[in-house]
């Protein structure tokens, strides 16, 4: 092999085949559910969820325990934001896309340091503070709790905790080997900025068609 694939995908030397096809599958999924979530489709819900599942079996194995904790959050919000996107909020039969309002930053604040103390616990339980990468995998855990919920209330700020928490991510899952997994959230940031825009002119298209 040469020594450019070997920098890029050395690490996967170590894992099963079944593994990898799984990170793949997994990825690719991914990919479809930030994509639809860009074009505001309710498909960006099933696609998430098999895809979480999937990193859910595959980070348990490997023992990264924030990272799966995130996906286990994933899985979840994605039930509760299928419900609260199709629930009767506007004259389409669903829930409109809006602006955070200030109760709302009072959860965002909860979230954050909930998310904060549980992963801080399950680390000190399972004494995974060995490293640096156990604090980054905290901050990342917090910054996708509070996007995941922005996203399934449809509040257009998700993307900006989305486009922070994929640059950091970005590094950290090349740094811990998993270099399928740091190229989508590569590409995840780029459709994170796009689905900014387009969300933000979604919301304003609506603002237009309520004041005619």
């Amino acid at each position: 092999m040469s020594p450019v694939f070997d920098f890029f995908f050395g690490a996967y030397t170590a894992y099963d085949t079944t593994a990898i096809f799984l990170e793949a599958i997994a990825v690719l999924f991914g990919f479809l559910s930030v994509w639809y979530a860009k074009q505001n489709k309710i498909a960006v819900y099933p696609t998430g969820m098999i895809s979480t599942a999937l990193f859910v079996y595959l980070l348990f194995q490997w023992m990264l325990l924030g990272d799966m904790l995130i996906n286990i959050y994933y899985f979840i919000m994605s039930v509760y934001g299928w419900y609260f996107w199709t629930r009767k909020g506007s004259e389409n039969g669903h829930t409109p896309i809006s602006i955070v309002q200030k109760k709302e930053v009072v959860w965002m604040v909860a979230i954050a340091l909930g998310s904060l103390i549980f992963v801080y616990a399950i680390y000190s339980f399972f004494d995974k503070w060995d490293s640096w990468v156990s604090y980054v995998d905290t901050l990342t855990t917090a910054i996708f709790f509070v996007g995941m919920w922005l996203m399934a209330r449809r509040k257009i700020e998700n993307w900006i905790f989305w486009i922070l928490g994929d640059l950091i991510s970005v590094p950290l899952y090349f740094y811990k080997g998993l270099t399928l997994t740091s190229l989508q959230y590569l590409i995840f940031t780029f459709i994170a900025i796009a689905g900014y825009r387009t969300w933000k002119m979604h919301y304003s298209n609506s603002l237009l068609t309520e004041k005619e």
